[in-house]
């Protein structure tokens, strides 16, 4: 009778605020799983799980999310904004996706291998607190993309009739970007594999009903070769934060030469066709009058596009529309990393299930969007958007890439995992933080955007900013992270 009582009021005990909590959230997570909601947070994924024998997927993954109509955009840029000819448009844009695709592939494998998302890892060289900055920024940079490809997207749903403008065609985009991003891992690699179908199917048609207008302009300047070059490397390099974040559930055992195969060929093969294009209809455009007049500066990608496949009629808009759509594979992935940057900024935000992150996101893009496309070309954002991601990723991916190679020998197995939460145990990222702010001191006066021009571009270099970033972030990362380590050994996990 006693221990009846004893137990009777230890249940009518009140519940501790924190373990309201813990209740509150395991519930909601068992509940969002039921529905297909990832729920795993950014917890680095063990060995166990990390099974998946589909390697493939990382391949189809990077082709679909770079096989789109914003890759036009920024191949059309060298003759569109740069003056070059297509001879130098071309060789500029091969040599520069073939040698720059080299940044991103690392990180890919950074996934399977170690079953960390990229801001986590980045814990490894930035430590714990000195995260946080590349975490922010690629918030930012995420954000900015989204809103961009939204724009993009909703312009060339608006050019197929009348009776939509902008502002709909923004919303419709916006809502099928929120449909593929909320899901889990999984089923974002699985609609990747078919994604890309329209879009190869609309360019496809786009050569073939544009392709006899097409011409070989040679002219060309070294100073705008060099700043088309960096424009085009800023599109490939801006995605070395979001490559870790797909393969933590694929096979741990994987040689790594199989993951960076798979996703360098991705990034390239989706990249080239799309720039090519883009730069072969912008230097084709002031031989034909209806061309030329939607290539003004500021022209609206969705508008020439329309008039490049006026030809093919009811046909040529459908596609036009799966163009405009299928802008959601780019940011399923954009909207998931948004998702686990935000995370790793606070410890709380880790508890929140993706498809917050998600429906944030959405709600604030599609605003911006609108306002974005009232206010600013698609054509101008583009370019301050992929200016400022490449400008930071780019030192970002030379200190992650110096920390591996440099001081880890290329060793996973170097890196202490459980460590991934505890600041005590990781670098003090003093070295990466103060490399990354010396390598801004170089770009700042090596960039060149429509606002300011630094004192090294005006000399006549052109914008060679994420030229400059990545060696010096490199220098000065070696020296200061030998410092450090000798400094504290003993937090180098």
């Amino acid at each position: 009778m006693a221990s009846s009582n004893v137990s009777k009021a230890y249940s009518t005990q009140p519940i501790r605020p924190d373990v309201q909590r813990e209740i509150f959230f395991q519930k909601g997570s068992e509940f969002l799983s039921r529905w297909g909601v990832e729920t795993q947070g950014i917890t680095p994924i063990p060995t166990e799980r990390r099974t998946d024998k589909r390697l493939y997927q990382l391949f189809f993954v990077w082709f679909s999310a770079n096989f789109n109509i914003l890759n036009f955009g920024t191949g059309s840029a060298g003759p569109a904004f740069f003056s070059l000819g297509f001879r130098a448009s071309l060789a500029t844009i091969l040599l520069v996706d073939i040698m720059c695709v080299n940044l991103p592939h690392p990180g890919a494998v950074f996934g399977p291998k170690l079953g960390t998302r990229g801001m986590v890892q980045s814990r490894f060289s930035w430590g714990y607190y000195g995260s946080i900055i590349p975490s922010l920024l690629n918030v930012i940079s995420m954000q900015g993309y989204l809103i961009l490809n939204c724009i993009i997207g909703g312009q060339s749903l608006a050019a197929v009739s009348h009776h939509l403008n902008d502002t709909l065609g923004i919303v419709i985009v916006g809502a099928s970007m929120f449909t593929t991003s909320a899901g889990v891992d999984d089923d974002m690699n699985s609609f990747e594999t078919y994604s890309w179908i329209p879009k190869a199917l609309g360019l496809l048609v786009i050569l073939g009903v544009g392709g006899k207008h097409l011409n070989q302009s040679t002219s060309s300047f070294a100073n705008a070769i060099l700043s088309f070059g960096c424009f085009v490397a800023s599109a490939v390099i801006g995605w070395c934060t979001l490559t870790p974040d797909y393969g933590v559930y694929h096979d741990a055992e994987a040689l790594s030469l199989r993951i960076f195969t798979y996703t360098y060929l991705g990034l390239l093969t989706s990249n080239v066709p799309w720039h090519l294009t883009g730069a072969a209809f912008a230097a084709a455009a002031p031989g034909v009058p209806a061309w030329k007049e939607n290539l003004e500066p500021g022209f609206n990608i969705g508008q020439l596009l329309a008039v490049i496949l006026s030809p093919a009629g009811v046909f040529g808009k459908f596609l036009l529309v799966l163009l405009a759509l299928s802008t959601s594979s780019a940011c399923a992935p954009t909207m998931y990393t948004f998702g686990t940057s935000f995370m790793t900024i606070a410890p709380f935000l880790a508890r929140l299930p993706q498809c917050v992150f998600a429906v944030l996101s959405t709600a604030i893009l599609i605003p911006l969007a609108i306002l974005g496309a009232r206010h600013s070309p698609a054509t101008f954002f583009n370019g301050h958007c992929q200016g400022v991601i490449g400008y930071w990723s780019t030192a970002f991916a030379a200190i992650v890439l110096s920390e591996h190679f440099f001081f880890r020998s290329n060793n996973f197995a170097s890196y202490t995992v459980g460590d991934w939460d505890n600041p005590a145990r990781l670098p003090f990222g003093i070295a990466a933080v103060l490399a990354f702010a010396g390598a801004f001191a170089v770009i700042v006066p090596s960039m060149s955007q429509t606002e300011y021009t630094g004192p090294i571009a005006k000399a006549g270099t052109g914008d060679i900013g994420v030229l400059t970033g990545f060696l010096t972030a490199t220098l000065l990362y070696g020296v200061l992270r030998t410092l450090e380590r000798r400094l504290f050994p003993k937090r180098s996990s």
